[in-house]
């Protein structure tokens, strides 16, 4: 097969960031994807649907595309309350979105006491209400191990919440899948860094700050493990990318920015990964199907088509380095 066509593919997980670094890699997605579901950790984050709302204009403004849906989300924050989240709701925001404060870049305001009785109660009114709750899953212990020691976390809530839908945010642990398959109301978005790449990419030879993410690359064995979810489409998981572009004066500066830009390349990138291991047949479940399931969403008639002809990647993008920076992918887009 030299060729394929998607239909209505979905990003849900997303950083376009704002002002000029808006302006700048919009065009990636808007022009790719359907819809993409976008974070709400800006500076100062979307706390309320007024901030949403106005993001949200920012960001069909940026990219003038009539087939492009940004759907917004708001950060989770004490504040909330079900005048605020019923509002939310009317106005098509039904993600809400939960950083453990310092778990990652923009999480500084994040929650502190996840399981607080404020926090709980904003929780219970979301599952009234009939929203999605998507959670960032990292302690604030040993790197490797932050994953699994979230695990209690996303028990207590899918026990004690079963009928709101929880998503394990951007899974890069194996031993997290068989929890995403315990509980009906937990799901989990994969990434392609995560699937793709390991900690050998990052250490194993000379640094590379620009694989640097949140959550770490894990192992080989992390790595195939997800790779076979994705390549079989479990329906229990969708494709939520988790670009995050940084300039690169900050991913190669003491600062260290986590986040890898993936926008770009991103569907070809997944068309060379599904052909190689001879499941291009399930690539529009993963990047579509399975997310209009999981999140309720209409798929839409557009389509994309990605033909098996080299692309060159550049190294710099608008002072943003992307993944696989000056390699040559297998696919292209038509």
């Amino acid at each position: 097969m030299n060729t394929i066509t998607l239909q209505s593919p979905f990003d849900m997980h997303l950083h376009l960031r704002d002002g000029e670094m808006l302006q700048n890699v919009i065009e990636y997605t808007a022009s790719c994807f359907s819809a993409a579901l976008v974070m709400p950790n800006l500076n100062p984050p979307i706390f309320d649907v007024q901030s949403a709302l106005a993001y949200k204009q920012r960001i069909l403004q940026a990219s003038q595309s009539k087939d492009f849906e940004p759907l917004m989300s708001l950060y989770l924050n004490e504040n909330l309350n079900k005048e605020e989240l019923q509002t939310a709701k009317n106005n098509g925001i039904f993600i809400l979105k939960l950083y453990p404060k310092g778990s990652t870049t923009g999480s500084e305001n994040g929650v502190s006491e996840i399981l607080s009785p404020k926090i709980l109660e904003i929780l219970e009114i979301a599952q009234e209400i009939g929203m999605i709750l998507s959670i960032h899953g990292e302690s604030n212990g040993f790197v490797l191990e932050r994953e699994v020691e979230f695990h209690p976390i996303f028990e207590y809530l899918a026990t004690n919440f079963p009928k709101l839908k929880i998503i394990f945010e951007h899974l890069s642990d194996r031993r997290s899948i068989t929890l995403v398959e315990k509980y009906e109301n937990l799901f989990a978005t994969l990434t392609l860094h995560h699937i793709s790449l390991n900690l050998d990419n990052v250490i194993g030879d000379m640094l590379n700050p620009h694989y640097f993410c949140k959550p770490i690359l894990k192992t080989k064995k992390d790595q195939e493990s997800l790779l076979q979810i994705a390549l079989n489409a479990h329906k229990k998981f969708s494709f939520g990318s988790d670009s995050a572009p940084h300039p690169k004066i900050n991913k190669e500066s003491k600062k260290g920015a986590a986040g890898i830009f993936s926008a770009p390349i991103l569907l070809p990138a997944l068309a060379q990964i599904f052909d190689t291991h001879n499941a291009l047949e399930n690539l529009e479940s993963f990047v579509s199907l399975n997310a209009s399931q999981i999140y309720n969403l209409p798929r839409t008639n557009k389509q994309i088509t990605l033909i098996k002809k080299p692309m060159q990647i550049k190294e710099e993008l608008s002072g943003i380095v992307p993944m696989f920076a000056g390699n040559t992918l297998e696919w292209s887009l038509a």
